[in-house]
């Protein structure tokens, strides 16, 4: 059997763009072939928000430089209605549309050296020597960044996601009502939140996500409603919302040995904690490319690999994401933030990033607050007295 290809990578949004990077670099001159059902450049349902970490990985790809024209946030704004932590950002924290986004990404795999051809692939057949892609296209390895309904997932017959695992985000643009990127939420059903990122052109994306529970559903009305509750005003001037379904990484399949890999949301890795998957979209794919020239066994190579790089941030995403549903913990945790920088950023790093839970400085924001409140009881009692 002659190969065509090196490697085939069905879908070219950031995960399956970046995977094509990877691979080239790793082998330059392969055979790498990228298909999408979809002409670049095209609209995503997303929060557009790109953070210090995912410049990282852009960065290790040769794209440190691709997307300065967008410029980066000063501060951050955490809050519920009540109350709000505001800290300066550390790291670029960009706010890019995915139109551009995925198709600069797409542009810079085609430069490298990848083919790019539109075609929405429907069958996927493995054997011990090939992939057989719509029985026509036939590689060594083939890379499944073909998002949330993912055909290359369910050819591999592995568990689908969970319904309670699954996050329903809805997404619209509308003019700035605020300069400065915000995340507000209920402090309850966490990650029920809503955003607005401002792009810098005057205009922002505006957004909220929220999580099935057994008791209720999830409709655009009930979204609608939550942009509402906590964007007062700011959201009623978008003329265009879209929804979209996010696997978190709770749901995520058992990935299997061989020729077929998983990677961003196919593979179900978005963050529990906030639905964010450009991260661990981009990181996923860079190591399928890297794995992708091992032929058979690519699959238990890019599964250990994963492990190792994003295992223990997974883990501490969901436990703090369970914590942020107790709302009583999810007050303390932004008065911690408001009071302790550390603590804001490592909230930051643990919901849009990949940082863990970090123990050490959990203790510190809890001590300051607590000292915090001890002077604001004295000065309360001096004035009484």
């Amino acid at each position: 059997m002659t190969l065509a290809w090196d490697v085939v990578i069905v879908g070219a949004g950031p995960a399956g763009s970046s995977a094509a990077l990877s691979a080239l670099r790793c082998l330059p001159g392969a055979r790498v072939l990228l298909l999408d059902r979809e002409k670049f450049p095209r609209d995503k349902v997303c929060g557009d928000a790109v953070g210090p970490r995912s410049f990282h990985a852009l960065s290790a790809l040769g794209l440190e430089s691709e997307f300065t024209d967008y410029q980066p946030a000063s501060r951050m704004v955490l809050g519920s209605r009540s109350s709000h932590a505001e800290h300066p950002q550390r790291g670029e924290f960009r706010v890019v549309p995915r139109r551009v986004f995925d198709a600069r990404l797409v542009r810079a795999a085609v430069q490298a050296g990848a083919v790019l051809e539109r075609r929405r692939v429907r069958t996927i057949e493995s054997t011990d020597e090939a992939v057989m892609v719509d029985g026509e296209l036939v590689a060594h390895v083939v890379i499944g960044a073909d998002g949330a309904e993912s055909v290359l997932r369910g050819a591999m017959t592995v568990t689908r996601p969970r319904a309670t695992a699954t996050a329903v985000a809805i997404r619209g643009y509308g003019p700035t009502s605020a300069p400065t990127p915000r995340i507000i939420s209920q402090s309850r059903d966490w990650p029920a939140y809503a955003w607005e990122f401002p792009i810098g052109d005057g205009t922002s994306n505006f957004g909220y996500i929220d999580v099935p529970r057994r008791d209720r559903t999830i409709t655009k009305d009930t979204l609608l409603a939550g942009v509402r509750e906590l964007l007062p005003g700011a959201a009623e001037r978008v003329e265009t919302w879209k929804g979209h379904r996010l696997p978190l990484a709770t749901a995520r399949p058992t990935l299997p040995d061989g020729r077929l890999l998983l990677v961003g949301d196919a593979a179900c890795l978005v963050n529990p904690s906030s639905g964010e998957g450009i991260l661990d979209a981009l990181v996923s794919g860079t190591i399928a490319g890297e794995c992708a020239h091992l032929g058979p066994d690519a699959g238990a190579a890019y599964r250990r690999r994963l492990r190792e790089v994003i295992g223990r941030h997974q883990r501490d995403a969901w436990v703090g994401a369970q914590l942020c549903r107790v709302p009583v913990l999810a007050s303390l945790g932004l008065q911690m933030a408001k009071v302790d920088r550390r603590f804001f950023d490592a909230t930051l790093e643990l919901t849009l990033g990949d940082g863990h839970i970090k123990p050490l400085v959990t203790g510190r924001a809890l001590a300051r607050l607590g000292a915090v409140r001890a002077r604001e009881r004295l000065n309360i009692s001096r004035k009484l007295t």
